[in-house]
This record gives C-alpha cells, sequence and structure tokens, in this order.
C-alpha cells in the first residue's frame, strides 16, 4: 500500500508523469532533466517528508493518548505547537531564510514545553492533569505571543507567510531540511518503540502502573520528551498539521486493539500514509496548492465522527 501511494504521488501533481516514465527518469536522469528535477528535487523529498512527519505526529499522538490516560489528546496538548509557531513568526518577522526559520520553530516548541514542565514543577504538583493544565496556560500565552506578532507584521508580504505556515505546507520541504531533523526524529522513535510494553499500562493509570513495578514520573518524563521531539521536529519542517496526531492512534486501535505495543508502530505507518495522500491531493486538486490542514480538516473531522460511532456501537 505505501509503495503503490509513493508510485501515484511521484506520478501526480501540476505535470503527470507515468510510471514507466518515472521508471525511466530515475534509471536514467539524463535522458530528461526536466522530469528529473521534479521528482529528484521537489517530489521525492515531499514524499519522503510526508511519510516521516506523518509518523512521528500519529507515533506522538498515541504516546501522549497513553501517557494521559485521555484519547482526546493529541500532539500539541503541551504547547508545542504554538511555541513553534510563535518561533517561526519571529524569524519570519526577522526576514530570516527558510533554515532559521526551522530552527527558531524547533526551539520555540522544546520551549513551550519546557516552561510547561517548569511550571509543574514550580507548583510542585505531580501527575498528568497539572500538565494539562499548564500546557493550556503556555498554549494560550503562545497563541498571544502569535497574535501580536501577526498584528505587527507587514500585511502584504509577513502576515501572509505567517498565516500560511500556520496551516501547513511541505512547499519548501527538501534533502538538507530532512537530515538535519534525523537525529531528532530518530531519538524520539527509539524512545518510544523501547517504552511502548509499559504504555499501556500508563494508560490505565499511575496506580497500576506503579502496582507493576514501573518508574511512572521518569517513564512520563521519557516518553513526554521523546514526543516533544517528535513533535517539533515535524512542526518546524511542515507548520502546524492537525488531526493526524488525533486520529490516526484511534484508527490504529481499531484495526490491532488498544494494545500499545502494537498500536505504535501501526500508527506510524498509518500516519505517513494518511499526510502522503493528503499531500498528493494538495498539490493535485487546483492550480495553486491546498494549506494541509484545511485538508486534514475536511478529512479528519468525519472520520474522527466515524471513529466515535464505532467505539459507541462496540461498547454497546
Amino acid at each position: 500500500m505505501v509503495f503503490v501511494s509513493v508510485i501515484i504521488a511521484l506520478s501526480c501533481g501540476r505535470i503527470y508523469y507515468s510510471p514507466v516514465e518515472i521508471g525511466q527518469t530515475m534509471l536514467a536522469p539524463q535522458s530528461n532533466p526536466v522530469a528529473a528535477n521534479i521528482i529528484f528535487n521537489l517530489r521525492l523529498p515531499r514524499i519522503l517528508g510526508a511519510l516521516l512527519i506523518g509518523a512521528a505526529l500519529a507515533m506522538a499522538g498515541c504516546a501522549f493518548q497513553s501517557v494521559f490516560h485521555n484519547p482526546l489528546v493529541s500532539p500539541d496538548i503541551l504547547g508545542v505547537s504554538y511555541g513553534s509557531a510563535a518561533g517561526a513568526a519571529t524569524a519570519i518577522l526577522l526576514g530570516s531564510g527558510i533554515w532559521l526559520t526551522q530552527t527558531l520553530a524547533f526551539l520555540g516548541g522544546v520551549l513551550a514545553v519546557g516552561l510547561t514542565l517548569l511550571i509543574a514543577r514550580i507548583l510542585n504538583q505531580r501527575g498528568t492533569l497539572i500538565l494539562v493544565l499548564a500546557g493550556i496556560v503556555i498554549s494560550g500565552f503562545m497563541q498571544a505571543l502569535v497574535g501580536l506578532l501577526k498584528y505587527i507584521a507587514d500585511p502584504d508580504s509577513q502576515l501572509q507567510s505567517i498565516v500560511y505556515w500556520q496551516l501547513g505546507s511541505l512547499a519548501k520541504i527538501d534533502f538538507p531540511s530532512i537530515v538535519a531533523v534525523i537525529p531528532f526524529l530518530l531519538c524520539g522513535t527509539i524512545i518510544l518503540f523501547i517504552l511502548r510494553w509499559h504504555m499501556t499500562i500508563l494508560s490505565l493509570g499511575d496506580q497500576q502502573a506503579r502496582l507493576e513495578g514501573i518508574n511512572v514520573e521518569v517513564e512520563q518524563l521519557l516518553i513526554i520528551a521523546a514526543s516533544t521531539f517528535l513533535t517539533a521536529a515535524t512542526v518546524c519542517l511542515s507548520g502546524n498539521i492537525g488531526w493526524i496526531g488525533l486520529v490516526i492512534p484511534h484508527i490504529a486501535r481499531l484495526i490491532i486493539g488498544d494494545n500499545t505495543k502494537r498500536a505504535l508502530p501501526l500508527a506510524a505507518i498509518l500516519g505517513g500514509l494518511f499526510l502522503l495522500i493528503v499531500d498528493t491531493l494538495a498539490r493535485s486538486l487546483s492550480g495553486g496548492e491546498i494549506p494541509l490542514s484545511i485538508l486534514t480538516g475536511f478529512i479528519g473531522a468525519p472520520l474522527f465522527v466515524y471513529i466515535l460511532m464505532k467505539k459507541k456501537v462496540r461498547l454497546n
């Protein structure tokens, strides 16, 4: 399924290439320089980026839903998305290039989560509820900061860039920017895969996890840090893309059950596949490019309603 989707994504776009033409161009790029440039420099980076970003957001959502014992939690629960938006908006106002914009977006996301954890530490409170409340506070602050930056931005150029970045796009992604975030993606993925056996127990509640011999505070912090790395690394590449981290983990659990040990890898595959399909539609449905969050919202919202109906039927 993933292979077929990759072939379709390579074929589709403003210029259509048949699978035969794609194969010939990849084997002999000099035979068609224009097609080679489009395939190797434009479409392949977007395809790889879509697979990695979709997988990372789905894994982060699956991990957060387990840690916070809440099926409605998404990867931006601790403020990482708004923090990244604030960092990117600051870079855009400074007239920075794409590399500095991505760097400040990543740092802004990590800083937001760090402030969330700091608030919980200052209040000397433990548990997931205080983290959620602190995340709401930081998200609100970062949202206000983004609003201020949009207010003072040049409406003819900078404002459009900030708004478009917030809606999500893979238009500016390339191989060097993907390579730059690979260490963070690998680090987050490895930690989540090592701890995925414990996530199912953590989802049952802190008391049950302690009875099973799990160091709840340490493992929660590791999972939050890993998920933050995944989310911040993806948001700095593509901007904010909604619904993937919320909906895809539920689809994985419907298919394979509530065991996070098996649901996490499946969520990664489904997340990458979902974003690849959405990105292919975004650059193929019109002459312009549709922001990804618009499409994920139109697709994800009805899909989530269907999932809720499906689970209701099962409960009955």
